[in-house]
C-alpha cells in the first residue's frame, strides 16, 4: 500500500510508519510547511521515501493522506496531478476545533472522504458536516526504559510554551512552578525551560523525574502524555478534552480542573516516591492497553484497506 502524505507532525508521522505500508512524503529545498522531508530527528525506516514536490506528479499511490488546511485547500492543487486527487483520500484532524468548540465547522465537507479524529473529544465537538468520520486513538512504541523517578520535580514538555500562551497552559505553568519544582523542556522554551529534548533522547531524560505536568487548557490528547504513560512516569493535568476519559482520578493519574488541588497531588507524590511509582505502573497498565502500537498501526491498515477497496469498486461498477 502506497500512502503520500505531508511531513507534519514528526512523532505521529513516526508512529504511523510503523505499519505495514509505505509513506511517500514531499520534499522542498526551502523546507516549508510540511516539505521537510525525513529529517534527522526521527528514526524513520525505509518504508518512509522522499519525492521531491516536483516529482510528485510522477508516482503511483494507493490513497492520500491530508493534515491540515493548507495541504487540503492549496497543497493538493500544486503538486497532486489531476488523476492523483481522484484517489481515496483521508484527512486527519489532529486538534479540536478553534473557532467555536461546538460549532465550528470542519474544512473538509465531502462523502468520499473520511475524516479521522485522534481523540473521541474531537469527534464530538468538531461539525464533520457529511463527512464520515473515524476516531483512531493514537499508539505509541515502548521505549524499553524503565521509570525512575528519582528527581523530586515534575516535568513538562511543550514546544514553544511561552509563545502559545492560555491555551496550552503558560500563565498555569508559572503559577504552578512558583509553588512545586518543576522543569520545561522543548523548542523555544527561552528562559522559562532547559531547551529542545529530541525525540529519541526524551524517555531516557524524562524518566528521571517524579512525574509528568500537563498545563494544557484545550488541545488533543498530547503524543507526550501516552508516552510517559506508556514510561510508567505519573500524569498530573487538567481534566480537559479527553485527557478527563484517559485518567482515572487517584488510580491512574491525577486530573482536576482546580489547580490548587493538583499542586497538592503534584507535592505528595514528590514526598512519596513509592506513591507515585504505584500511580504510574497503573498508567503504564492503560496506555498498554489504549494505546499500544499493534492496535494502533493495526486500525490505519484496516482504514486504508476499506478505502482503497472502496474506491476500487465503485471505478469497477462504472
Amino acid at each position: 500500500m502506497k500512502i503520500f502524505t505531508w511531513h507534519i507532525h514528526g512523532s505521529y508521522l513516526y508512529y504511523l510508519s510503523q505499519g505495514n505500508y509505505t509513506i511517500y512524503i514531499p520534499t522542498k529545498e526551502e523546507k516549508t510547511e510540511g516539505y521537510y522531508g525525513r529529517g534527522e530527528t526521527f528514526p524513520f525506516g525505509d518504508n518512509v521515501i522522499e519525492i521531491p514536490a516536483d516529482e510528485v506528479k510522477n508516482h503511483q499511490f494507493d490513497c492520500i493522506l491530508f493534515q491540515t488546511n493548507q495541504n487540503y485547500l492549496k497543497d493538493q492543487y500544486e503538486i497532486l496531478s489531476e488523476e492523483q486527487r481522484e484517489l481515496p483520500k483521508i484527512y486527519i484532524e489532529h486538534d479540536p476545533p478553534r473557532q467555536h468548540p461546538t460549532d465550528t465547522r470542519h474544512v473538509v465537507d465531502d462523502p468520499e472522504i473520511t475524516l479521522v479524529h485522534v481523540t473521541h473529544f474531537n469527534n464530538l465537538m468538531w461539525n464533520s458536516n457529511g463527512t464520515p468520520t473515524r476516531v483512531i486513538e493514537h499508539g505509541v512504541t515502548d521505549p524499553g526504559i524503565s521509570y525512575s523517578g528519582h528527581l523530586s520535580k515534575g516535568i513538562v514538555v511543550i514546544n514553544n510554551l511561552p509563545a502559545r500562551g492560555r491555551l496550552l497552559g503558560f500563565d498555569i505553568f508559572q503559577d504552578v512552578r512558583q509553588r512545586v519544582p518543576l522543569d520545561l523542556v522543548g523548542m523555544g522554551t527561552g528562559s522559562w525551560g532547559l531547551g529542545e529534548v529530541l525525540h529519541p533522547q526524551l524517555p531516557e531524560f524524562q524518566s528521571r523525574y517524579r512525574f509528568f505536568f500537563n498545563p494544557i487548557r484545550y488541545t488533543s490528547l498530547g503524543l507526550a502524555i501516552c508516552e510517559a504513560m506508556m514510561m510508567g512516569i505519573p500524569v498530573v493535568g487538567l481534566a480537559t478534552t479527553e485527557l478527563s476519559a484517559v485518567i482515572d482520578n487517584g488510580y491512574s493519574g491525577f486530573i482536576h480542573t482546580d489547580i490548587n488541588y493538583l499542586v497538592e497531588k503534584m507535592k505528595m507524590l514528590i514526598d512519596d516516591p513509592e506513591l507515585a511509582k504505584e500511580i504510574g505502573n497503573n498508567g503504564r497498565e492503560v496506555a498498554l492497553q489504549r494505546f499500544n502500537i499493534v492496535r494502533f498501526t493495526q486500525d490505519w491498515e484496516q482504514l486504508f484497506a476499506e478505502v482503497t477497496g472502496k474506491k476500487q469498486s465503485i471505478s469497477i461498477s462504472a
